[in-house]
């Protein structure tokens, strides 16, 4: 059997939920949208339901599958609908939806509904993705409060630069936030994982764990008070030994400097690995840390063997090597590769 190995820690996940609710106060949404990043939605649910105050997802199909699934705590639809039929599934199982533009506000209002739920209304502050505009917030809120199909609207919006340092943006969205919503009352929810760790202003009543919930910082790099769930791993299976100024791989971007041990390793761009992630890409090999040479194959990647050999471990990332690296490395976003990886045995502990 290919030894390509995705272990999913459902113990890591249930601490960085916690410290993270803890962190916020209130009430967190852990977000499981696109198959939990990556980790297994359903798993990752059935992992939190006792101790999440609800989930929240990208569309209906995503909802349905918890549901199917025995995932009965709240569930928010953060997309909304996209077609008003669905409001009736949205019914039948107890879902939270968002509405951000004026057709689904439209088509939530004219739908035949047999109780009250609780609605999301989505504001766009400033990233100009999705949401009402602030002016208009305030008579999208008064329509829905007045009709008898909604129990409880929460406030949202979603912040563009959270996860970087400079903070203008953020504040700005925050004020203009605050401002729109001056007089409308009920709970309302800002913080996406980077505003969690590092916004204090953001923490409302309902904060919105991603990332983060997967062990990731936001902002790259390691967070130490993260435990990364998802651990990449897989074996050198053969070896070769080089002299200097040979070539390796593809294009032969890559020359030996000296006499050089090079290991052959079960992973590639079709495993979801990132093929930009080229030589000087780091990794572990026999717990020491060493690095990809050359480019990056569909199935294989060579590296530098260090003191492993064949049959040795390969952690290509997970603890010691954190995916914010790689994807440094690849000049892309750590959301990226932890969802795109595929063609690996997936076991999970708890």
């Amino acid at each position: 059997m290919r030894p390509l190995l995705c272990e999913i820690r459902l113990h890591h996940l249930r601490e960085n939920y916690r410290f993270l609710k803890d962190l916020h106060g209130g009430k967190l949404l852990a977000v499981v949208k696109a198959d939990a990043y990556g980790h297994g939605a359903v798993r990752c649910a059935r992992a939190l339901d006792d101790i999440a105050d609800g989930f929240a997802v990208a569309m209906l199909e995503e909802a349905v599958l918890l549901r199917e699934n025995g995932i009965c705590k709240p569930i928010v639809l953060l997309e909304g609908v996209f077609d008003a039929a669905e409001y009736a599934q949205v019914e039948r199982l107890d879902l939270w939806p968002v509405i951000h533009h004026q057709a689904q506000l439209e088509a939530f209002l004219a739908h035949d509904w047999h109780k009250p739920l609780k609605v999301w209304l989505k504001m766009d502050s400033g990233m100009h993705r999705a949401g009402f505009f602030p002016h208009n917030y305030a008579a999208a809120h008064a329509a829905l409060r007045q009709s008898p199909h909604v129990a409880d609207i929460v406030k949202m919006s979603h912040f563009a630069c959270a996860d970087e340092t400079d903070r203008a943006m953020t504040e700005l969205q925050t004020e203009t936030f605050d401002l729109a919503c001056e007089g409308l009352g009920g709970e309302s929810s800002l913080a996406n994982s980077a505003a969690i760790l590092d916004y204090p202003p953001a923490r409302r009543d309902w904060g919105r764990a991603g990332l983060a919930l997967y062990g990731i910082s936001p902002f790259g790099g390691h967070d130490a008070r993260l435990k990364p769930v998802m651990r990449l791993s897989t074996q050198v299976f053969a070896e070769r030994v080089l002299q200097p100024h040979e070539p390796v791989g593809y294009g032969a971007t890559f020359y030996t400097k000296r006499s050089s041990r090079i290991g052959l390793i079960a992973c590639g761009y079709a495993d979801g690995y990132p093929r930009r992630a080229g030589t000087d890409t780091p990794i572990i090999v026999n717990n020491t840390r060493s690095r990809v040479v050359g480019r990056v194959s569909m199935d294989m990647m060579t590296v530098e063997l260090g003191n492993g050999g064949v049959g040795s471990e390969v952690e290509l990332f997970g603890d010691s090597v954190h995916v914010n690296e790689i994807a440094a490395a690849a000049g892309t976003l750590a959301y990226e590769i932890v969802c795109n990886i595929k063609r690996a045995k997936r076991v999970y502990t708890e």
